[in-house]
């Protein structure tokens, strides 16, 4: 079964439903929600704009004071309005600055501090090799004039002259590189490669270096032979590498060379001096062939030869005087920064290298200190604005929810008002159409009277009274539905039969340039209503949508169902018919449809419209246990809801008013006690009964109704003198037509009672006596077959006994 979700209403039927509750729903919001109370001397009864105002004759003093401040302050304090999305966006915002702009200060920060670490690293192994290659450049260089000096001091002599004099040469040898740390040995060779002299030691050792690279090298006239490779040497004992200078014959041949040995450890103690505690740099001397003199940290004893692939080597192959580059080490596989200078015009190079790691290890270090600098007080900062957004939810709720209760006080305070308002005019209207319909009464018993008897010649007079006696009727009816005073003859209706088969009505309703939709839902319930108040609800609707439409449009009326729980904050709880009636017509202003239900309001020029066209779909609905609602806005057109309770089941028949089909012929002989307050509808009552064959005693109130049937059954010895009780409802004294009707239930003999009423206040008690009800004015046909029934009934009585006896 499909089900239309409360979430469908909208904003403005709720707002509508709630300013509208039932005066029932209201008196129980208003027992929980306590009401400004002021003592009332007298009824004051005040109405807006158009309403009359009705308030007795008093001094202004006489009011309580209480009054007086009650109807001057306002019905709720009011308080500037706080905009709780604009703070939270603050907040937000504060929230987002608070969280970005410390990252991206880190991130700026680590960033710039990566690009300084890397920019201080290559100015670090920049000037590493500068200081190395400078060093390296006055050692070579002192060599080379050391090599100068011995080849001064050998002059011209040969092999042979050498070893003659080798003691003399090796105290001068001795005394030449003595005074030098990086000089190992001074040593003079043959050009067989055979030691001739040396610093060292004396005598002098038979050692040969013939086999030896720089030797052959030297020889060749190769330069880079000039430096030999680290090796262990033969007369220093110790690791040396050679620089070398070759001896030339007058000729310009071969004659030997003179060698110094130097020591690759003293450079390896500069270098460790000149990097200082940062183990992880490196500092080198290389042969721009890629053989390594010396190095630090010292580099195993098998890789003393930079790798084949290396960009360093490549490099230095191309002969770059300088240059810095970024190489994965073949020694621990990590990226370094290297910078690299060629020692002046020697083939040897310097290299300073800078682990990528290093570099990455003490940023994290600085990036960890800045962040838990920069964050620590940020996390405060958060939960600071956390705490706030926490804060400002709990005030937004208890806001929300105070404002829910200054609306809905607002609301109650309105609704009560409108309902006073509605009481008083109910009041107002009740005792105008009581009075109307003993008019009507008056008019239509005489007119009857007069068809009775003949008036030839006035039939089209007669006619006129008639209309306009169905005219009054119709106005009547109106008033007091607006009132709530309208006796209802409610009926279980299937609605989902009852709405198509009323098309040609609201056909004729709507007129020919309006087309009409109707959709029913397969499986809408029934209800449980007046069919003619129901009628009329759509009738009035229909009229005031077509109004709406004088171009032509389409007027939809749909039915379905639909369930509202406690917590969908809509005034009404339970299962319901939902009767939606929309037109995409001119649509109303907001001022128009506050006021929609007002009664006797209307938009529509003068003597087009009456104002009680929707008040009596509203009051229509609220007495039969629902509610409607509007909702409308300017050139969206107007949809009208009802919403009308399930019927549970088909009861009982009761006694509604009457309306059984009438016969034409009349019954006669009963004797009727007339009980009417007015003497006019009594008299004019009197005469048709008369006419009718009955014998009527007419008595002008219940009390005096009473006090005539008690007197009756107290003569025991005379036959009761009336049949059945005809009686007014409302009529002055202590005793109204229902109390009477209460006292004969109780009577003996019994005496049916048909009451006469002109609204449908107390109808459940005259309904829980049994009596029938005739609404006012009354056909004087349906009353006569009320009366035949009661003679039928009387005669078998009769018979019975008769049988008895």
């Amino acid at each position: 079964m499909p089900e239309v979700s409360p979430d469908r209403l909208t904003q403005h039927d709720r707002r509508i439903g709630t300013l509208r509750a039932c005066p029932l729903r209201l008196h129980r919001a208003l027992t929980r929600t306590p009401v400004p109370t002021y003592e009332k001397r007298g009824l004051r009864v005040s109405f807006s704009n158009s309403l009359p105002k009705m308030t007795p004759q008093r001094e202004e003093s006489d009011a309580h004071p209480a009054a007086q401040s009650w109807q001057e302050e306002p019905p709720f304090p009011v308080v500037p309005e706080r905009n709780f999305a604009a703070q939270r966006m603050t907040l937000y915002a504060l929230l987002v600055a608070a969280i970005v702009l410390p990252c991206v200060y880190v991130a700026v920060t680590a960033f710039t501090d990566y690009r300084a670490r890397v920019t201080d690293a290559t100015e670090f192994v920049a000037r590493n090799a500068r200081v190395a290659e400078e060093h390296a450049l006055k050692v070579f260089d002192l060599n080379v004039t050391l090599n100068e000096r011995i080849v001064d001091l050998l002059g011209g002599l040969d092999a042979d002259a050498i070893r003659r004099d080798s003691a003399t040469i090796h105290q001068r040898l001795r005394a030449i590189s003595v005074n030098y740390q990086q000089v190992a040995a001074a040593s003079v060779f043959g050009p067989d490669g055979k030691l001739l002299a040396t610093s060292r030691t004396y005598p002098t050792p038979d050692v040969s270096v013939a086999d030896r690279d720089d030797f052959g090298g030297l020889r060749a006239g190769r330069q880079i032979e000039q430096i030999s490779r680290v090796t262990t040497g033969r007369v220093a004992g110790e690791q040396v590498f050679n620089t070398t200078t070759a001896r030339l014959t007058p000729r310009g041949k071969f004659d030997g060379m003179v060698s110094i040995a130097l020591r690759p450890s003293y450079f390896a103690a500069f270098y460790r001096e000149l990097i200082g505690d940062n183990p992880s740099v490196s500092l080198g001397l290389s042969r721009s062939d890629g053989e390594v003199l010396a190095w630090y940290p010292p580099r195993p004893p098998g890789r003393m030869t930079l790798a084949p692939g290396s960009p360093l080597r490549e490099a230095f192959g191309t002969g770059r005087r300088s240059g810095v580059v970024r190489i994965v080490s073949g020694l621990d596989n990590q990226l370094k920064i290297v910078a690299f200078r060629r020692v002046g015009t020697y083939p040897v190079y310097v290299s300073s290298g800078y682990p990528i790691a290093t570099i990455w290890d003490a940023w994290y270090r600085h990036l960890s200190v800045l962040a838990l600098s920069v964050f620590a007080p940020c996390v405060v900062l958060w939960g600071v604005i956390g705490q706030s957004l926490r804060r400002l939810a709990t005030e937004e709720e208890a806001w929300e929810r105070w404002q829910a209760e200054a609306s809905m006080r607002r609301s109650i305070e309105s609704a009560y008002r409108q309902a006073r308002k509605m009481e008083a005019l109910g009041n107002l209207v009740g005792s105008v159409a009581h009075d109307f319909n003993n008019l009507l009464m008056i008019l239509s018993t005489n007119v009857q009277i007069a068809r009775r008897r003949g008036a030839p010649g006035l039939d089209r007079e007669l006619a006129a009274m008639e209309r306009a006696l169905k005219g009054g009727q119709s106005l009547t009816r109106q008033l007091l539905g607006v009132a709530r005073k309208q006796p209802l003859r409610s009926e279980i209706i299937a609605i989902g039969k009852w709405v198509p088969a009323g098309r040609e009505l609201l056909r004729a309703s709507l007129g020919a340039k309006v087309a009409l939709n109707v959709e029913v839902a397969p499986d809408v319930w029934s209800i449980r209503v007046d069919p003619a108040e129901l009628e009329l609800a759509l009738i009035n609707v229909a009229v005031n949508a077509r109004d709406a439409m004088p171009n032509g449009g389409t007027f939809t009326v749909r039915a379905d169902n639909v369930r509202f729980r406690h917590e969908d904050g809509f005034p009404i709880t339970g299962e319901f018919v939902q009767i939606t009636l929309e037109d995409n017509g001119s649509g109303m202003s907001s001022d128009v449809l506050g006021r929609a239900f007002e009664p006797l309001f209307t938009t529509k020029p003068k003597g087009m419209g009456t104002g009680l066209g929707l008040p009596q779909v509203f009051a229509f609905c609220e007495r039969a246990g629902g509610l409607a609602t509007i909702d409308s806005a300017i050139g969206a057109g107007t949809a009208v809801r009802l919403y009308l309770p399930r019927a549970a089941a088909a009861g009982a028949p009761g006694a509604d008013v009457a309306q059984e089909e009438v016969v034409a012929q009349e019954a006669d002989g009963l004797r009727v006690l007339l009980v009417e307050d007015n003497e006019e509808v009594a008299a004019g009552t009197e005469a048709l009964l008369t006419m009718m064959g009955h014998h009527v005693t007419y008595v002008f109130n219940a009390d005096a109704a009473a006090s005539v049937l008690e007197t009756a059954r107290a003569d025991a010895a005379a036959d009761f003198p009336f049949d059945v009780v005809l009686s007014d409802i409302h009529m002055p004294g202590q005793m109204n037509g229902i109390d009477l009707a209460e006292m004969l239930q109780r009577f003996e003999p019994h005496l049916p009672v048909i009451l006469v009423t002109g609204y449908a206040e107390e109808l459940d008690r005259a309904r829980q006596v049994g009596a029938r009800v005739l609404s006012k004015p009354f056909d004087i046909a349906l009353l006569d077959s009320l009366l035949r029934a009661i003679r039928e009934r009387r005669q078998d009585t009769r018979t019975a006994r008769s049988v008895e006896r």
